[in-house]
């Protein structure tokens, strides 16, 4: 991981844990299970009615410009959240240039703009916010004397924490102090997996407010109500595709389309098209009342769309520090470097890889249990009786009372010895014997006696020099006298 505390930079290989920084993850919208609401997903058996215009069809999206299917335009892609497969990106929003740390809100996000106006009043607007901000940081002029120093400095602080309001002038607004603007300093840089699932395969994310144990049990409910919702259209199937637990008893569930045509032969709706139809207003809608407040496209980039992210820092992230994570990254075929802003995304990750380390551990439990299962009754193979003969001979080794065993046992006596005798020492490391102390103060009082004796010989000593050096004066006084 890349550090960004006071600008210095680092790399890891996938998680994100020291500090300067932290990334956040969205608010879920969720709704009880067995809800009697009409049109709410209760418990994921109640009906559910599709509203006007949210059928699956060829029809055109109310938000798409093109037809529902073969709609490339504002195609979703994004990182998988999962450790293993997505170092953590989950579902959380990465910003800067319309892009999406769970999943990419859209290619128009990162297109250029079309209008030239647009661009115009655009850098003019970025020009102006950055002119503010240095103003509220170095020369602030609301009081107009001294004490407008002092408001520079809180400034600075704000900017710095990532929060608050930044007066620079009496007759205009402060500038807002957010966690992206290029000052904060609890920022890093992490790493995730780039996807390399195909839009042809059709999957797409859904975030669930639900514990996946909830899920699980009622699955089947759960895909009714999403072909409801995309319709109903008979020649249309949900398929879900794998379910995953995520922190704070949230829970993903992967899911793709199926079409079958009348001749016999089905193919999967591609997921840029299914996740444009689940972005509309009203399919949305619905979508929440079925407790998913996030939809992601699993799809790969392209290499234009992967150079151009590169490319462009992120919101607030410095383009050096950027730089140096692109270095550091440990594997550029596999790996992306994504910006962690605030200490909510780093706990956020923290806690995707610790659920993601113990998915891992149950599924090698499972595997250990497969293994034994499938070699019960069998006889003891080559390999296992090599196996068995190293563990023996490990085993006799240190249990040898002349070999290691015995070294160890001396070794542990010799631990507890010190940390008893550290505990002692502890202890008594501030008191001093009675005698002992009348003895050092002795002892001192005798080196103070010695070294006033040796003040005063050297005073002695230095008055009979200006005696003599006296006498000489006088002396050569007399003859000069003389002669």
């Amino acid at each position: 991981m890349a550090f960004n505390f006071g600008g210095a930079a680092g790399n890891s290989s996938l998680s994100g844990t020291g500090f300067g920084a932290a990334t956040t993850t969205s608010a879920s919208t969720g709704f009880g299970f067995g809800s009697g609401n009409t049109g709410a997903f209760g418990g994921f058996g109640a009906t559910t009615t599709a509203g006007t215009g949210s059928s699956f069809s060829f029809s055109t999206p109310a938000n798409a410009g093109a037809s529902l299917f073969g709609n490339t335009q504002n195609k979703g892609f994004g990182f998988s959240s999962a450790l293993g497969a997505s170092a953590g990106t989950g579902f959380s929003a990465l910003g800067g240039a319309g892009l999406g740390f769970g999943g990419f809100t859209g290619i128009t996000g990162i297109q250029p703009q079309t209008q030239q106006g647009g661009v115009f009043s655009q850098q003019a607007s970025h020009s102006s916010q950055l002119y503010n901000t240095a103003s509220a940081l170095s020369a602030p002029s609301v009081l107009n004397d001294e004490r407008d120093s002092i408001l520079a400095r809180w400034n600075q602080l704000q900017a710095f924490w990532g929060a608050g309001k930044g007066y620079f002038s009496s007759s205009a607004p402060p500038v807002e102090f957010s966690q992206e603007n290029p000052f904060c300093r609890f920022k890093a840089v992490g790493y995730s997996c780039v996807p390399g699932v195909k839009d042809e395969d059709g999957l797409v994310a859904l975030a669930l407010s639900k514990r996946e144990s909830d899920v699980r049990a009622q699955q089947q409910h759960l895909v009714e109500s999403l072909h409801k919702v995309l319709g109903g259209v008979p020649t249309l199937s949900v398929n879900v595709e794998g379910v995953r637990a995520l922190p704070d008893d949230q829970t993903e569930v992967i899911v793709y389309l199926v079409e079958r045509s009348p001749n016999g032969t089905s193919k999967r709706v591609p997921a840029s098209t299914l996740y444009s139809f689940m972005e509309q207003m009203n399919v949305k809608n619905q979508l929440q009342q079925l407790s998913v407040f996030m939809t992601v496209s699993r799809t790969a980039l392209t290499p234009a769309q992967l150079k151009q992210l590169l490319q462009n820092p992120p919101a607030g992230v410095d383009p050096i520090i950027w730089e140096q994570a692109k270095v550091d990254n440990p594997d550029p075929e596999k790996l992306i470097p994504v910006p962690m802003v605030g200490f909510r995304e780093l706990l956020r990750r923290l806690k995707i890889q610790d659920q993601m380390s113990k998915q891992h551990q149950t599924r090698v439990d499972v595997l250990i249990k497969q293994e034994v299962q499938r070699k019960s009754g069998y006889a003891i193979q080559l390999d296992e009786e090599h196996l068995r003969v190293q563990l023996e001979t490990i085993q006799s080794e240190l249990n040898a009372p002349t070999q290691f065993k015995g070294r160890l046992n001396e070794l542990m006596s010799q631990i507890r010895m010190q940390n008893h005798f550290g505990a002692v020492r502890s202890e008594e490391r501030y008191r001093v014997d009675a005698d002992l102390l009348r003895e050092i103060k002795q002892h001192l009082k005798h080196q103070q006696e010695g070294l006033s004796h040796l003040i005063s010989v050297i005073k002695d000593d230095l008055d009979d020099i200006r005696t003599v050096e006296d006498g000489l004066q006088d002396s050569a006084h007399g003859r000069s006298k003389l002669s």
